[in-house]
């Protein structure tokens, strides 16, 4: 058993040693900030680098959700795009000197086919009514998965004849490496934009916390931090992250609070097919409308105060904060372990003093699964609305049945009047 082990152990090592290294990227700071920043130590000068950026990305991201959801739902797209892009093109490089026949292009391909099938099974979910009224988009919809299915196979039997010989472990290996980041990449961006639809405050609150909690965390760190939380992030501390947990809780609860009271935040996002917009207007549910809590016996000594008023969401926030903080960091220690495999110190260099746009995102894509599974468990109730577009799509035998079935469901609860005509 030992000699078995060292044995596994120099396969990993001469595995780890064959992999040749990756250019490291360029400092991409602008020549303005340089000059400005010429006289500080490479400490600060990365602090205060990160910091302007950091600012002129969320001014950026506010912008955006001024513009409305469409154009969130564009900025999510382009974020999934980029970051495929990053991850893609280090299996490109590591691996480039074997010339692969057809990588890139079947990776791309294949980018394009989940992103067809994904956003495809959001438009038929969405816009039924809109389907409905053209015919040509309505045999694209009934087809939708058969087409999915077919343009998938194409791309299946492309990488079956592109098989070389000697190359062919490699080749498995960097298809496997495409669909664990089509896996990563396309299936979260999916669901962060089904979230956005259950309301923006679904959307923003937990990628803001996530924000929050990555920049918390780096100031508690910077300043205070004395004591290495983990090997595969050295600069990691336990002072970062136990300030970024505090910091994150509180930020979501108030925040929460300000998006709860607008219909704008709050409201299922949905298609007007009359307008051709998406709108935002509804009777704001339960979960946003102000009710009075009673305060626990411990806390009143403290506070002073017996009740308190609060939107029921606010609780809900305290789930996402504590996820956004305490399991979330792990989605960007999975990102340094894989930078680490390929001797990379980012995925790229798009943002100056933070890398790659994975480099940022990699804690959200685990955040927008747990934000699905958690409205799915725990808010998601039948949507009316959603069930009366696929109803209107029937063909009117089928429609007629539903209400021959529902009206005699009714009369049975007493509900209606057995007499009842129509």
């Amino acid at each position: 058993e030992v000699d078995l082990e060292e044995r596994l152990h120099e396969v990993d090592l001469r595995s780890d040693l064959d992999i040749p290294d990756v250019p490291p990227p360029t400092d991409s700071t602008p020549e303005i900030l340089k000059r400005a920043l010429s006289g500080l130590s490479a400490r600060w000068k990365n602090w205060w680098i990160r910091g302007i950026l950091s600012l002129a990305m969320i001014f950026g991201f506010f912008l955006i959700i001024y513009l409305g959801s469409f154009m969130l739902m564009l900025l999510v797209l382009s974020i999934q795009v980029k970051c495929y892009h990053e991850i893609i093109t280090i299996g490109y490089r590591v691996y480039h000197s074997y010339d692969l026949p057809w990588f890139r292009s079947l990776s791309w391909y294949f980018l394009l086919c989940v992103n067809y099938f994904f956003y495809g099974e959001t438009v038929a979910d969405y816009f039924a009514t809109f389907v409905q009224r053209r015919e040509q988009l309505q045999f694209l919809i009934r087809y939708h998965r058969f087409i999915s299915f077919a343009l998938y196979l194409t791309g299946f039997c492309m990488f079956v004849l592109s098989l070389v010989k000697k190359h062919y472990r490699l080749q498995f290996y960097m298809f496997a490496w495409t669909h664990v980041t089509l896996l990563i990449t396309v299936t979260q961006s999916h669901l962060v934009i089904q979230n956005l639809f259950e309301g923006m405050i679904w959307f923003l609150v937990p990628i803001s916390s996530v924000i929050c909690n990555d920049i918390t965390a780096y100031i508690f760190g910077f300043f205070f931090g004395r004591t290495p939380l983990i090997k595969l992030s050295p600069k990691k501390t336990w002072e970062g992250f136990i300030g970024g947990f505090f910091s994150t809780v509180v930020f979501g609860f108030i925040f929460s609070y300000f998006l709860a009271q607008h219909q704008y935040f709050v409201c299922p996002v949905e298609y007007n097919s009359e307008t051709n917009r998406f709108v935002t207007e509804c009777e704001p549910s339960e979960l946003f409308q102000m009710k009075k809590y009673s305060v626990p016996p411990l806390l009143q000594a403290v506070l002073g105060w017996e009740t308190v008023n609060m939107y029921p969401f606010q609780m809900h926030s305290f789930a996402l904060s504590t996820f956004a903080s305490l399991i979330g960091p792990f989605g960007g220690f999975f990102a340094s372990g894989f930078k680490r495999a390929f001797k990379i110190k980012d995925f790229a260099d798009t943002i100056p003093g933070h890398g790659g746009i994975m480099d940022r995102f990699d804690c959200q894509y685990l955040m927008a699964t747990f934000v699905h599974v958690y409205i799915t468990s725990f808010i998601r109730g039948p949507n009316p609305s959603k069930l009366l577009k696929q109803l209107l799509i029937l063909q009117p035998e089928q429609q007629l049945s539903v209400y021959k079935t529902l009206k005699s469901h009714l009369v049975e609860k007493g509900i209606l009047q057995p007499s009842l005509r129509g």
